[in-house]
């Protein structure tokens, strides 16, 4: 048996958010959730969410330890139907309708996202927006750099899509503003916040990096899915994680 889990995968978690762009204000409270739900929340499977829980004005949440028996685990707070959920779905149409405002800098309607590579900008699609494959996001050495899109009715991504960064950035500063619903397909590595009009789906395996799972009016459904919304760690603060806890590996193996 393994006495301790293995440094690479604690390290490079922490690594993961060491020199990421600070969080964007615009999404306000909705920001601090991982899942957010306009009727219900529904979860079948061993999903994690980093960040709060939470579904407004409907009250239904199942699937997740906190609520009932099921396995989902939130490292965060459940907000079902409460001030903080209502203030938050507030604070999500603010942004939804932010977005959905904003002037496109180029039109990508009939195109398949995957294969693309972006440099930030506002994207427009007028009616759906699918992704098959790899979406490369170039940020250009720019760790603020923001992608919007606008997308007229569907998210849809086939399975195992995925959205990359190079060159700096981050999903911290991307936003998708569906006009209907989003669903994520088999075992896509998505990143971003999802602000979907309608419902969410993330089918088995999808998993969403530095963003939410976010519904004005429908449900979120889950299968596990792994969402981090949490805020990462400072540079200094999370040099100093990391340093705790490869200093607390090496004494444990003395």
């Amino acid at each position: 048996m393994m006495k301790n889990p293995p440094l690479f995968s604690v390290a490079s978690f922490a690594l993961m958010g060491l020199y990421a762009p600070a969080r964007a204000s615009i999404l306000g409270t909705a920001g601090s959730f991982a899942v957010l739900g306009g009727s219900t929340v529904t979860n079948t499977g061993s999903t994690v969410l980093w960040g709060d829980l939470g579904v407004s004005p409907g009250s239904a949440i199942t699937g997740f330890g906190p609520v009932d028996s099921g396995p989902g685990i939130v490292n965060g707070v459940v907000h079902a139907s409460d001030g903080a959920a209502l203030q938050a779905q507030a604070d999500l149409t603010s942004a939804y309708n932010a977005i959905a405002g904003e002037t496109p800098t180029q039109d990508l309607t009939g195109q398949n996202l995957g294969g693309l590579t972006l440099t930030q900008g506002v994207y427009r699609f007028a009616s759906s927006a699918g992704l098959t494959g790899a979406l490369t996001l170039d940020a250009q050495g720019d760790p603020n750099a923001r992608f919007d899109f606008l997308i007229g009715s569907t998210l849809i991504s086939a399975s195992n899509s995925s959205v990359h960064f190079i060159n700096a950035g981050g999903g911290a500063n991307v936003y998708w503003q569906v006009g209907s619903s989003a669903t994520l397909g088999t075992g896509t590595g998505f990143a971003g916040h999802v602000m979907a009009n309608a419902s969410i789906t993330l089918i088995t395996g999808a998993s969403i990096l530095d963003g939410n799972a976010l519904a004005r009016n429908g449900a979120v459904t889950l299968d596990s899915n792994a969402i981090t919304a949490a805020p990462v760690p400072e540079p200094v603060s999370g040099l100093i994680v990391l340093a705790g806890l490869v200093a607390g590996r090496r004494r444990r193996a003395k």
